[in-house]
Formats: structure tokens, sequence, C-alpha cells
């Protein structure tokens, strides 16, 4: 996305907020945000506000406050009219809401980036977008690692051969650089875990290569440490070579910012936001 469309959904943004003046709130309606949050359907959307409802009512900050279920009439074709449900939202609503999508969709990293910043700089926003999709790759690592360790596991592999498997994997992938020496090559500590430091192309890489080894694995009933070795392997070679098609060698890249850090950034923006968050007074 280029710094003029931003720009262009800055706008659109800005220009479908609402301001009640009664309360004091700046809101947006629920069915007009709907599109530019990435949902065709009503129904689809009003399943992420229910969420986003569920996730405030666990917190000291009531949901009524924030969600205020509206009816509207709209015109039918035929002359007549019909009564719709509809949402106001504040700002703190809208940012639950894309909270609950997938931050690797356009619209939703965009959307968290606008929420959460009030002072929406352009390059501020590319860089918490940007930040936003790291933390969600490195996320996705995480749970295919956990999901792969437990399947080793289970098919006779233990800690120290889990750790010799992950090892060999890690080499195939960088051109035959082991994980210590990837650390030494991009220059992190050696206690650091290398995937908090690796762009998010070799994030996604490693968990592209971790998911077929957890499907094959039980596609081909894979068991012990050997046979599940050379599969791992094959996989991280093959995603290399995928990479390699498209001229990127994966232990040249430099590396990034901690998502640890990140992750303290965009949760520091969060809490920014729930403190500065005005909801709708209630009506007792």
């Amino acid at each position: 996305m280029d710094s003029k469309e931003i720009a262009n959904r800055r706008l659109t943004l800005d220009d479908l907020a609402h301001y009640d003046e009664a309360a004091e709130v700046e809101f947006w309606y629920a069915r007009e945000i709907q599109g530019f949050l990435g949902y065709k359907e009503w129904r689809n959307f009003e399943t992420a506000i229910d969420r986003a409802v569920a996730s405030i009512n666990t917190t000291k900050r009531p949901g009524e406050h924030h969600f205020v279920m509206v009816n509207k009439m709209v015109d039918l074709g035929s002359g007549s009219k019909r009564k719709i449900k509809d949402y106001k939202l504040t700002r703190y609503a809208c940012y639950l809401i894309a909270m609950n999508g997938d931050p690797r969709k356009e619209e939703i990293a965009f959307a968290q980036s606008y929420f959460a910043l009030k002072t929406r700089k352009q390059e501020l926003i590319e860089e918490r977008m940007l930040a936003i999709s790291r933390i969600a790759a490195r996320d996705g690592l995480t749970e295919a690692e956990r999901v792969f360790s437990a399947n080793m596991y289970e098919r006779g592999v233990d800690r120290t051969g889990i750790g010799r498997i992950r090892s060999k994997g890690d080499r195939a992938l960088f051109g035959g650089h082991s994980t210590a020496s990837m650390k030494k090559r991009i220059g992190i500590r050696e206690s650091a875990p290398l995937a908090d430091h690796l762009p998010a192309v070799t994030i996604a890489a490693k968990q592209l290569a971790t998911e077929l080894t957890n499907h094959n694995i039980d596609e081909r009933d894979l068991y012990g440490e050997k046979s599940i070795t050379v599969e791992h392997v094959q996989n991280n070679e093959g995603v290399r070579d995928l990479l390699g098609k498209r001229g990127i060698k994966p232990e040249d890249l430099p590396a990034e910012e901690d998502v640890k850090k990140l992750r303290r950034k965009v949760d520091g923006d969060k809490r920014k936001l729930e403190r500065e968050s005005k909801g709708f007074p209630s009506e007792e």
C-alpha cells in the first residue's frame, strides 16, 4: 500500500466518524465501517462485534458504554421501509473489533493503526502496520512450533531429539548455517530466540516449513527422530528453494527489532487508548 492510498483511507475513516453532541463522544456506525474493516456480510461483522463486547466485559469498562445498539429505518426497493439493527461504536469499540480480526488483512492492520494512534502521521501508520503484521507472523510460528513439538513427542522423539530436528531444519533453511551461527551472523545475543529478530518473510518461511512437516507427520504416519528429521529438512530445503527463486537468501537478511519490544509498543498504544477513550454515559 503506497502513501497516497494510506492518506485516502485515513480521510475515509475520518469522514465516517460522527459526534454525539449530548454525550460529547466521537463514534462510528457499525454498518458504515463494516465494509472498511473487510466484512462483506453483516452477520459476520456482528459476530466480531459480539467477540469485542465479550472482550471488554472481562475488564472493568462496561461494554454498554462503548457499544450502543440502535435501530434504523432503511428504504426498500418497493418504497416501503424496514427497521434494521445497528450499533453506535466509540473509538475504543472500533479498536476492539479490529483486534478481533486477522491483522494480516490489510483492512484490519490499517484499522488497528488508525484507532490506536491519535496522531496519525503516515510514517507512523506504516510502521505500526508492519509491526502488527510481524507480531502476527511470530505468533503463527509459535503455534506451529508448539504443535510440532507435541507431534514429535507423541511419536517417540525426546527433548534432545526435538532440538536436533529443529536445528537441522534451520540449517536447511539458512543455507548450512545453524541456529547459533545465524545469531552471530545477524548480531543478536546467544540467549535470544532467533525468530524474535527475523524479518516477517523469514518467520513466514519457517512457519510454512513447520506446517508442512506437521501435515506430513500425520498424513504419512511418521514415527521417530530419523524419519521426522528427513521430512523437516526436505520441507525447509523446499521453502528455501522457493525463496531463492524470488531472489531471497534468508541468511543474508538483516536482523529486525525484537518482536517482544514491538509487542510492548503495540500494547502501550492499546493501554493509552483505553485511558483516553471516552464512552457513552450510562442512562441510569
